[in-house]
């Protein structure tokens, strides 16, 4: 068994044990065992790109996709999660000095601290360019004010890559992106809660009242941190895009082992046609929405262009899930509200996928935007 396999058979047997044995608690609103996310570490999820060199997997791409399906296929929350901080690993491999990356990189590896991506705002969420938090320039390093909102693990995260503004608003060649510790002297964290649970997500933010961070803490200077967003943002769309897939299968399997052994009229379930036509019709889209997936997954994975592609997988995963999950849902009855089933937890999943790292309304435009000129660009 090669070592990508051993290492997503370990994290099968994770997801189907102890993550699924926990994740109907947080549909009603229980916060995951920070147990689990050492459970995590254990296994190598919180490294699995990060170079060995520093103490991670490195795996490719389409490894980190197959754990971020395995885990969502359970919980979407707890595997955005895991990811998020993971992103915040080998972010600080990528760009932070020796000093702070040594001193940083192992607690997040061995899940004693979780980490975040901060873009977000109360007023500018996929129009990143309108941000507002600032950060001005001091004698030893930077001065950070302002609040993120709607973060992943905001609620609890040790650390955070905090994009501010380091000129005036609306610069997008002003925005930089900050290593920030989220014990310092000013940084006060929340939770955020909605009509969907968003404990295993963690979803929160943070306000930033003068905090004060070392020069090398810049990580992304000025004229490199929005490149850089706008990069990894294909990767997340595409990684979102594979867990909508996963929470769709994962629905049609359950659906799918119901019917075979509940009884109606003298037969089971999936004898009737009606009963089957909704389970028909999920698997061949969802057909459709994983071959969508793969084409950017490997775009990814090559160093290909793949703004286009992820921004499409996103839409198209997305949209299948939000389309077949409900239809899923009445086809098991009253059963599928059960908090064991998978459903109700993937019904409110499907649609905050549809909101993070560009709503699909926006992402429509952009797809609109770059067909366009992928089109004049073919015609010349």
């Amino acid at each position: 068994m090669s070592g990508t396999d051993a290492f997503l058979t370990r994290l099968r047997a994770f997801a189907q044990g102890s993550v699924a044995a926990a994740a109907p608690r947080w549909s009603l609103g229980d916060a995951p065992d920070p147990a689990l996310y050492r459970e995590a570490a254990d296994i190598g999820l919180l490294g699995t790109t990060v170079p060995a060199t520093h103490g991670g997997q490195a795996h490719d791409f389409a490894t980190l996709v197959a754990a971020c399906q395995t885990l969502a296929a359970v919980d979407f929350g707890f595997a955005m999660s895991l990811v998020n901080t993971h992103n915040v690993g080998l972010r600080l491999c990528l760009s932070a000095g020796d000093a702070l990356r040594d001193r940083y990189l192992p607690q997040i590896l061995k899940g004693e601290i979780s980490a975040c991506t901060a873009l977000t705002e109360p007023g500018a969420g996929t129009d990143f360019a309108a941000i507002t938090t600032q950060a001005v320039e001091t004698e030893t390093g930077w001065r950070l004010n302002g609040g993120k909102r709607w973060i992943i693990n905001g609620r609890h995260a040790g650390a955070a890559m905090v994009f501010a503004q380091c000129k005036s608003m609306g610069d997008a060649s002003g925005i930089a992106g900050f290593f920030v510790d989220l014990s310092l002297p000013g940084a006060r964290r929340f939770a955020i809660e909605s009509g969907f649970s968003q404990s295993s997500m963690g979803t929160g933010g943070f306000e930033l009242t003068d905090v004060e961070v070392g020069a090398e803490c810049l990580l992304l200077p000025p004229g490199t941190a929005f490149k850089a967003i706008l990069t990894e943002i294909n990767a997340a769309r595409t990684y979102v895009a594979a867990m909508c897939d996963a929470m769709l299968g994962a629905a049609i399997d359950e659906a799918a082992a119901y019917g075979a052994q509940r009884m109606s009229f003298g037969q089971t379930l999936d004898q009737h046609p009606s009963w089957r036509q909704p389970l028909g019709a999920a698997q061949a889209d969802l057909a459709a929405s994983t071959a969508l997936t793969a084409q950017a997954v490997a775009r990814i994975t090559e160093g290909a262009d793949a703004q286009l592609t992820a921004a499409q997988a996103k839409i198209t995963a997305v949209e299948t899930a939000q389309r077949h999950l409900p239809a899923l849902l009445h086809a098991m009855g009253a059963a599928g509200l059960e908090p064991e089933r998978c459903f109700t937890r993937h019904l409110a999943a499907a649609q905050i996928a549809g909101l993070t790292d560009g709503a699909t309304s926006i992402l429509r435009d952009r797809v609109a935007r770059l067909t366009q000129a992928r089109n004049v660009k073919d015609r010349r």
